[in-house]
């Protein structure tokens, strides 16, 4: 995940982060957090003129009228927009003035940025983490369609020729998407809260986030502690290839059991007996639930008491600032538009810790945490996106 600028001190480092994951947050990765940060910078540049802000952005506007303004589709083009837009503002391209809604206007003549230029730049640095890049261009390449109405960002993002990139994107081998898996392991490994019990993750995808999990209590000596780890996903495609990767693994038969679940349904309906878990648990998941009030009472019932509920999770530093990586989820209905919550849930999209912390405490948790201390971190890097969160039933 970015973080801007961590790398020009290695004792500011070592003082907000905590011991155990500076080795993760090395120069290397870094530098690629920074260039995937200005790739998508440079393909929103791109998009925001192939879908005709340009001239309204000129004359100024809240992104609704800019949106209108250029002849976007009404459901569509005012969330992209605005998200286009804030991410400009904060790289210094736009004028806002600050308002509900906000107001934006052309400063300076848009810059023409080639993106191909910071890919070529990834590519030497660490190709490990091109994965990123590729689905990052695919979804730019489906932007005008969407914002238009001409298609949905499902029908772009979820076709049978691109599950290959999304498979490598979500790969354990992509250190711009692995991290979350290894912060989220070693978050459960470290509040597993009773001596034996079974894991449930949720939306488990290709089976990466499982992988880091259970050889993280491997390498522990820990193994023993997870009686059953329960894998489910919605997605018929994602639960196969997720299940042939667990599967594999050498002590599966009777340990690991894999499922479709709906988190947006009951669990019952997915034979989840209510109190049955030790942990439930999901990486960069919950956010997309429809009704997230709902699914976390679904989370709770399920759990045991003294039960776990931990996530790892992209996180909004601050309130209506921009994530990269949302770029390419925001093509998605899903992801824009859930059920809103006017405490803790005001927008589609990430939350910040803040919310992550009520709405837990609403669904009837205690004893949260956020990991690393982004309350922290985010004062010295506010572009610093990646944690675990996590509370307990009582």
């Amino acid at each position: 995940m970015p973080i801007h600028r961590l790398h020009e001190s290695h004792d500011l480092r070592s003082k907000i982060l905590p011991a155990e994951l500076l080795s993760l947050f090395n120069d290397r990765f870094i530098r690629s957090c920074d260039l995937i940060e200005e790739y998508i910078f440079r393909l929103a540049l791109r998009v925001v003129r192939q879908a005709g802000l340009v001239a309204p952005l000129a004359k100024g506007g809240t992104a609704t009228e800019i949106a209108i303004g250029a002849g976007l589709d009404p459901l569509a083009g005012p969330w992209l927009t605005d998200w286009l837009l804030r991410l400009l503002t904060e790289r210094g391209v736009l004028l806002c003035e600050d308002g509900i809604p906000a107001r934006f206007q052309i400063s300076n003549p848009l810059p023409d940025l080639d993106p191909v230029e910071i890919e070529q730049m990834q590519a030497s640095h660490d190709a490990t983490a091109l994965p990123s890049f590729q689905l990052a261009t695919l979804a730019a390449e489906g932007y005008p369609q969407v914002m238009r109405g001409e298609s949905s960002g499902e029908s772009i993002l979820f076709t049978a020729d691109r599950i290959a990139a999304w498979a490598a994107y979500f790969s354990n081998k992509n250190p711009l998407y692995a991290i979350s898996n290894e912060i989220g392991a070693r978050a459960v490994q470290a509040h597993f809260p009773h001596p034996r019990g079974t894991v449930l993750e949720i939306g488990g995808g290709f089976g990466s986030g499982a992988m880091a999990l259970l050889d993280r209590f491997d390498e522990a000596g820990a193994a023993t502690r997870i009686n059953n780890y329960h894998f489910t996903e919605y997605s018929p495609i994602f639960l196969r290839r997720g299940q042939r990767a667990l599967m594999s693994r050498p002590n599966a038969r009777g340990h690991i059991t894999c499922a479709r679940l709906d988190m947006n349904r009951p669990f019952t309906e997915a034979h989840i007996e209510p109190a049955s878990l030790s942990v439930v648990y999901g990486v960069n998941t919950l956010h997309v639930a429809h009704d997230l009030a709902f699914t976390l009472r679904e989370i709770y019932t399920a759990l045991a008491p003294g039960g776990l509920i931990a996530a790892s999770e992209c996180m909004r530093p601050f309130p209506a600032q921009t994530v990269y990586v949302e770029f390419i989820f925001a093509l998605l209905a899903s992801f824009r538009s859930p059920a809103l919550q006017a405490a803790w849930r005001p927008n589609g999209g990430f939350l910040t810790p803040e919310q992550w912390i009520e709405a837990f405490k609403t669904a009837g948790f205690k004893d949260s945490f956020v990991w690393p201390d982004i309350f922290n971190i985010r004062d010295h890097y506010p572009a610093f996106v990646v944690a675990a969160v996590g509370a307990t039933r009582p």
